[in-house]
């Protein structure tokens, strides 16, 4: 079965309102093995909201609308829903009390057009709203011989969520067939985002019963595949299949295929491998330090290090020779070496990681332009350095700068 969610509200089409609703409705449906085909934000107009509802109707068997159910003019769900299903709208005695009831509770005055919030669509289920004065409606019926499932549900998060578990979930999990979602995300990097799918491409096609996704992001490509199966091992089974196959071709470009992220599987190989590490920093002003340390149980591994942006702190506090400064620039693979060799005997760590470059957008030249980061690291068995020429702005180009750096780490210890 395939569903559809309809935010529906004028705030969530400014930037200062988000739809965090369907995210949460995406996740409940999926672990009823229900895919999302459509997600739609709709602001509050009659004519609108009819146009997306009607067309959600045509192409999904679950349509589930949140938000628009309040007391105001602009409240306009009900009335939408109702004129999509050409069925008619009629005020429930029982959910008039249950607002009164709700007001005098609380001890507020209730403004006439609460009653509002009691019109239900003809052949509609009430689902009480225990936290709000809204309640939410479940209309289903058959169309072009197949069963159609239209929810309404409250606009406010805590609202929704309380309702959907105690009035909609079960409901659905004995309308929707038994079936599993099982989806892996398989995170890659050292290569971009075309050169993945070149090779990648030939093996996810012919598993025509999975579903593939490639997104690339900052050093880093995510690899997302879904599949269904009548039992949660099965699909499993069948995802092992394939990222089996895929995890074959792209070797150790592959760093995670359970969604760590890149500073965790350093942790886990740090960990294994009893070893420690320590950084000098410069053009990432110690986010690789920060990415090492978000991850808990760090200081088991990370000593520490230096963000030196002067000179003067390269030689002081990472032992970076004057005249490689003087000679080479305070950019160049010389430094890099010096960085991650003085500051792995500075701190007497396994590993030692220097980083130097040109984050921007000023201070570029010709020989050494704004994305240039040389990346360093330094053992006992001797001493690697990367050159990169790095696209986008300061901010993308330091975390490009500090995946590049860990990566180097997880490969040496791989």
């Amino acid at each position: 079965m395939i569903a559809e969610i309809i935010a529906i509200g004028s705030e969530m089409l400014t930037p200062f309102r988000q739809d965090t609703n369907s995210l949460y409705l995406t996740a409940q449906l999926n672990n009823l093995g229900v895919e999302i085909g459509f997600k739609t934000i709709v602001g509050d107009s009659l004519k609108d909201i009819v146009r997306v509802t009607t067309a959600a109707l045509s192409r999904a068997d679950i349509l589930l609308l949140s938000g628009g159910l309040g007391p105001t003019e602009d409240d306009l769900t009900r009335e939408a829903v109702a004129e999509t299903l050409g069925l008619q709208l009629r005020r429930d005695p029982a959910v008039v009390s249950a607002i009164e009831r709700r007001f005098a509770e609380h001890g507020w005055k209730m403004s006439a057009n609460n009653v509002k919030q009691s019109d239900v669509i003809a052949g509609a289920a009430v689902l009480m709203n225990a936290n709000g004065t809204a309640p939410g409606q479940w209309i289903s019926g058959k169309s072009d011989g197949k069963e159609k499932i239209v929810i309404l549900l409250p606009g406010p998060p805590h609202e929704l969520k309380a309702l959907f578990e105690s009035s909609v979930l079960e409901r659905l999990r004995a309308k929707v067939p038994p079936q599993f979602l099982a989806s892996r995300i398989l995170k890659i990097t050292g290569m971009g985002e075309s050169a993945c799918d070149a090779r990648v491409a030939p093996i996810y096609k012919r598993f025509t019963d999975v579903d593939t996704t490639i997104l690339a992001g900052a050093g880093e490509i995510q690899l997302h595949v879904k599949t269904r199966g009548p039992t949660a091992e099965a699909a499993e089974r069948r995802l092992d299949e394939i990222v089996e196959k895929l995890e074959a071709e792209l070797g150790d470009c592959v760093f995670s295929d359970n969604g760590d992220s890149l500073e965790q599987i350093v942790s886990y190989f740090l960990q294994m491998r009893s070893a420690t590490l320590a950084v000098a920093e410069s053009c990432t002003g110690g986010l690789v330090a920060e990415r090492l340390t978000s991850v808990s149980g760090s200081s088991r591994y990370f000593v520490g290090g230096v963000v030196a942006y002067s000179n003067e702190l390269k030689t002081e506090l990472a032992d970076v020779p004057q005249d490689l400064l003087d000679v080479y620039g305070a950019v160049s693979e010389q430094v890099a070496r010096a960085l991650a060799e003085g500051i792995r005997k500075r701190c007497g760590t396994t590993l030692g990681v220097g980083v130097t470059g040109v984050a921007g957008p000023t201070g570029g030249t010709a020989e050494k332009p704004v994305g240039l980061v040389f990346h360093a690291l330094a053992s006992e068995s001797g001493m690697e350095v990367i050159r990169r020429n790095f696209p986008g702005d300061r901010a993308r180009i330091r975390w490009f700068a500090s995946q590049q750096a860990l990566d180097m780490v997880r490969r040496k210890l791989m």
